[in-house]
């Protein structure tokens, strides 16, 4: 295991800046998830950790040690791509040790690695067939085992489930968290997709144009979203933005007006803010509800009224989509699946949790959520040159 460091890390290609300043800190055994939307630098930022792209500006440590420019083959990594790279005419067990083999381990000790590893993978059956006989999951965990092998300090993925289909994303997300716990190794993994990001890292870095927006584990990165951009990443449906206006504030919670001049009470400290000014209300598809004919939304506080465009019924919940007056993108609503939806075209009132909601300022920076615990740390703003 080695811990991972990198303070101002920049990577430039003539005139493109690609990664503009990373400072970050990975601890010895962490699962770490680098997460964002595609060109925001995620890959870059593995690729310089691994010593496959030379770094403009900054310094990388590795188990402590400067690794600027140390060869990515003296680094103590192991890389798993998106791509298997399994040679073709090669066993599994052969493309398991072939890096052994060119490193001049002996064979016992390469056959013993190789078993181990296969062990730890349940693929022990599979160390004579050639790759064109293994299913996409297989050949994956055939390209985890070679990395494994080797014995690395730090472990580096690389969009390695992309090539799979749904269920076996999910299977091997399960394999790969047992794997984590097995080698407790240091393993930093990139992807795109939300639901690895959350479901595999202990802590996970949102990147954004080529800056960390917000480090924290899934749980903070979910209820406690430094920014606009953070809490629209995370989350599927992706969280409902509503453009407001201030209308007052008193201490803890603020009134905003919406669009359609519906006014909503949201628990937020707006100390910082006047009234008047432009704010973003942003609410979570879970926690948006549809009031009953004749109720009143189950006391949650003023709602607007949303024409319902589309009914998608997914078996554990069913999503509700409405189309808000003065909004630009339809409003998304979870609701129980053992509770009738509204009928397509039909008229609902949304109705706004006021200790559930967020809002953010015309900078995209979050206001102190007024339902947080007073226990919680205060919430991170990314640092902006």
């Amino acid at each position: 295991m080695a811990s991972v460091s990198l303070r101002g890390i920049k990577k430039q290609y003539e005139n493109n800046s690609v990664i503009k300043g990373i400072d970050l800190d990975i601890e010895d055994g962490e699962f770490v998830v680098f997460v964002g939307p595609s060109g925001c630098g995620k890959s870059t930022l593995l690729r310089i950790i691994a010593g496959l792209e030379d770094i403009t500006e900054g310094t990388l440590e590795i188990g402590g040690r400067v690794s600027n420019t140390i060869e990515p083959a003296r680094r103590g990594i192991a890389m798993v791509f998106q791509s298997y790279a399994l040679y073709p005419h090669m066993s599994v067990a052969e493309n398991m040790g072939f890096a052994l083999k060119l490193a001049k381990v002996p064979k016992a000790e390469i056959a013993e690695r190789v078993g181990r590893a296969a062990e730890i993978l349940q693929i022990g059956h599979l160390l004579e067939r050639k790759p064109k006989a293994l299913s996409g999951g297989q050949r994956q965990r055939v390209a985890i085992g070679r990395a494994i092998v080797r014995k690395p300090e730090v472990f580096l993925f690389d969009e390695p489930l992309s090539n799979l289909d749904a269920a076996l994303r999910g299977q091997t997300r399960v394999e790969l968290a047992r794997l984590h716990r097995e080698l407790n190794s240091t393993m930093i993994y990139v992807t795109h997709d939300q639901v690895e990001a959350m479901t595999l890292g202990q802590k996970i870095v949102v990147l954004n144009g080529g800056r960390i927006e917000q480090v924290g584990t899934p749980f903070d990165l979910y209820e406690r979203p430094a920014n606009k951009f953070v809490a629209g990443f995370l989350g599927s449906p992706r969280m409902n933005f509503f453009e407001a206006t201030l209308a007052a504030d008193g201490g803890r919670s603020a009134g905003v007006l919406l669009a359609d001049g519906a006014r909503v009470q949201v628990a937020a400290d707006v100390a910082r803010a006047q009234a008047g000014a432009r704010v973003t209300l942003g609410v979570r598809p879970e926690h948006l509800q549809i009031a009953r004919p004749g109720g009143q939304g189950g006391g949650l506080g003023a709602g607007i009224q949303a024409t319902v465009a589309l009914v998608e019924y997914l078996g554990d919940v069913t999503l509700v989509y409405a189309q808000v007056a003065g909004a630009g993108e339809m409003v998304a609503v979870k609701c129980d699946a053992d509770t009738a939806p509204p009928k397509t075209g039909s008229q609902v009132e949304l109705v706004f949790p006021a200790t559930r909601a967020f809002l953010f300022d015309a900078d995209g920076r979050v206001f102190d959520p007024g339902w947080v615990e007073s226990t919680a740390e205060p919430l991170a703003q990314p640092a902006r040159p």
